[in-house]
């Protein structure tokens, strides 16, 4: 691949990387208040006895599974293109003539 294409994807790939850690930020900050939510909620539902708490605890419950399945795909994600953006780099340092 030329310099010149390597670094323009080298680049596109940071921006992705960037954009990841921003989303991976926001969802561990979602998943802390989910999480406790879920807590709150099955507390309340041991207490309460009643159908509805039941289904209020596991809606939550649901809605923190979601949460924390798209944190998981997106740090997968992230530690791919890390991946592949080192790969990248070290083949424009291979490249670079001495």
């Amino acid at each position: 691949m030329r310099q010149t294409a390597l670094r323009r994807k080298i680049q596109q790939i940071q921006e992705r990387i960037s954009v990841l850690r921003a989303e991976v930020v926001v969802l561990n900050e979602q998943i802390a208040v989910l999480d406790e939510e879920v807590e709150e909620l099955r507390v309340r539902a041991v207490v309460a006895e009643t159908p509805i708490a039941t289904k209020e605890h596991a809606e939550a419950a649901r809605h923190a599974a979601l949460a924390h399945r798209a944190r998981s795909t997106a740090t997968e994600t992230l530690v791919n293109l890390e991946h592949e953006r080192d790969t990248l780099l070290e083949s424009v340092v291979l490249e670079v003539p001495t």
